[in-house]
């Protein structure tokens, strides 16, 4: 049966793809098909089990994508689907990540130059003839040109943004899963470490029944374009997204062996094989075994492997034998920051801003709802180009504030505001304003591109001003879309440790930002961290648990991070 999980990701695909067809994330079709996706993520019954009528009438699809969504159960296909992912394949869809080039200018680049993927775009630019597209000119050309250099896309290997792969990984799971046969199902590779860009999915399924049904599954999965191997118990698929999907398939024993296998990087588990043939043992997929007997000596859960290596267990997002073997061997691994010890959230938007997508209120309930100590609103500063807020609303949105303090005595609420920085290092409103609030970040929206040494005087600039407590996603990307910005990250730490400025790690998973390099650098300095969900609805509040993984692969502990703090502590360090 196909899941509603599977039907959602499906619409999502047809919003993704007709915005390429239309030109437009803003047409009437694409907006229905997102509103429809909205809907079904709600349900609890099964859409499979509706007739189409029953669909039609429910808030947000219509007769139209009930029809396509009857089909999808029926046939296993999506008859417009297929022609969609026919006429924009991954390689063109890959165009749109490119700064500077959207739905329209994609089609124009196709339409005009023959321009189909990152590496016919690499050799217009060679060719300057982009320059001769309308609209576009040299001082894009070179934009374009430059932002390709950065972003490092193109080539053999196509890397998916992670947020990409965890969509993808959590239909095949969600599908899989959902099998009566099927214990447990579980994506392992390097999207279980967590990096910020996945070159294929890897999952593990435990089956107590015939691993035959599950392939039959797997390799009939809406998703799939392509059956590249199938096997009893492994076999791998081609998604319309381009990702490889490697599915194997073990029994319950097997379990911790496998996860361990298919998750640590190549240089990880030389080291753990490593330690395993010093004890005259082998190490596989298959367990830990005695070289000469064959006996297993562990494979069921991943702790007894590691234990019997003389290991502490190593949390999976830093298993990359980057000193964490060395330090697990010694028994000295510290404590890393988990979801459970966050305090409160400090960036989050309500409807006030261009961007947001719900009140006040909802946002504020939905974080009672977490139980989070304190919160600030930080809506956007009024430098903000198509976000922003005037002074007006801000004041209102005071007042609104103070009335739900008496709703929520047990959560510290905070009117805040995220501050716009601007390339000469200047915040939004006057001083005398800017005192008037609780809290606030400032962040980079615009002027990426600077150079160095200006870039970092920007960001040093903002630390300086006795208003801003943290720097939003310092680093200033969008993973697969936007680079970072060229700061010296030196200056830049050592600010943060003068003027007490925290940090922020924002777990949006399109930016996941600071990058792992900056969070690791700041090891062993006095720099304060902030983990924030940068939240425009209240969904999206549990982004701070994607921050978290991202900071343990920054092997961030709790105690460097202020919302980990009680409220009393962290109220401290806000008036200090």
């Amino acid at each position: 049966m196909v899941t509603n999980a599977e039907i959602v990701s499906l619409l999502d695909e047809l919003a993704r793809l007709t915005t390429l067809e239309d030109g437009s994330p803003q047409s009437f079709r694409v907006r229905a098909y997102e509103a429809a996706a909205r809907t079904v993520e709600g349900l609890a019954q099964p859409l499979a089990e509706m007739s189409e009528a029953e669909i039609a009438a429910l808030r947000g699809l219509g007769q139209s994508t009930a029809r396509k969504v009857r089909e999808l159960v029926e046939t296993g296909r999506i008859a417009k689907l297929d022609r969609l992912r026919a006429e924009f394949p991954p390689a063109f869809r890959e165009l749109t990540r490119v700064p500077g080039i959207g739905p329209k200018t994609a089609l124009l680049l196709r339409d005009r130059l023959g321009v189909r993927s990152v590496d016919d775009l690499k050799a217009a630019i060679d060719e300057q003839a982009l320059r001769t597209v309308p609209g576009l000119g040299p001082k894009s050309e070179a934009n374009i040109a430059r932002a390709l250099e950065r972003l490092d896309l193109g080539g053999k290997e196509r890397r998916a943004p992670v947020a990409e792969a965890l969509r993808v990984a959590g239909d095949v799971v969600a599908a899989l899963g959902a099998l009566p046969e099927v214990e447990r199902a579980e994506a392992m590779g390097s999207l279980r470490r967590f990096r910020e860009t996945i070159g294929d999915v890897d999952v593990v399924v435990v089956s107590r029944g015939d691993p035959e049904q599950v392939m039959a599954r797997f390799v009939a999965l809406p998703m799939a374009v392509e059956v590249l191997a199938a096997g009893a118990a492994k076999s791998a698929i081609l998604t319309s997204a381009g990702l490889q999907v490697d599915l194997r398939v073990v029994e319950p024993h097997q379990y911790g062996s496998a996860a361990l296998y298919f998750t640590g990087s190549k240089a990880h588990n030389i080291r753990l094989r490593q330690l395993a043939i010093e004890r005259g043992w082998t190490l596989s997929e298959y367990g830990l075994a005695e070289a000469e007997s064959g006996r297993v000596l562990a494979s069921a859960t991943e702790e007894e492997i590691y234990a019997a290596l003389g290991l502490q267990w190593v949390p999976p997002e830093m298993r990359e034998d980057g000193g964490e073997i060395e330090l697990a061997a010694a028994g000295a691994l510290p404590r890393f920051i988990e979801e459970g010890d966050l305090r409160g959230d400090l960036h989050m938007h309500t409807d006030l801003s261009g961007d947001g997508r719900e009140p006040l209120e909802a946002m504020v309930a939905a974080a009672a709802a977490r139980g989070y100590e304190y919160l600030a609103i930080t809506d956007h500063g009024e430098d903000m180009a198509t976000n922003g807020v005037s002074r007006e609303a801000m004041l209102a949105q005071r007042e609104r504030l103070a009335g739900l303090r008496e709703l929520y005595p047990g959560m510290l609420l905070l009117h805040g505001v995220e501050l716009n920085i601007g390339r000469d290092g200047s915040v939004d409103y006057d001083t005398e304003f800017l005192a008037g609030f609780d809290w606030a970040v400032a962040g980079v929206h615009s002027d990426f591109d600077l150079d160095r040494e200006t870039q970092t005087l920007r960001i040093v600039t903002a630390m300086q001003n006795p208003a801003v407590r943290v720097i939003a996603h310092p680093g200033g990307r969008i993973i697969g879309r936007r680079p970072g910005m060229d700061l010296d990250l030196e200056a830049v730490l050592s600010a943060a440790e003068e003027t007490g400025t925290a940090l922020e790690i924002n777990g949006s998973l399109d930016r996941l930002d600071a990058p792992v390099e900056m969070l690791r650098a700041c090891r062993g300095r006095e720099v304060l961290l902030l983990v924030g969900s940068d939240a425009h609805h209240s969904r999206e509040l549990a982004n701070v648990d994607w921050g978290v993984r991202h900071a343990r692969r920054g092997w961030v502990e709790p105690e460097r991070v202020a919302n980990t703090w009680p409220r009393e502590r962290f109220l401290e360090w806000v008036r200090r």
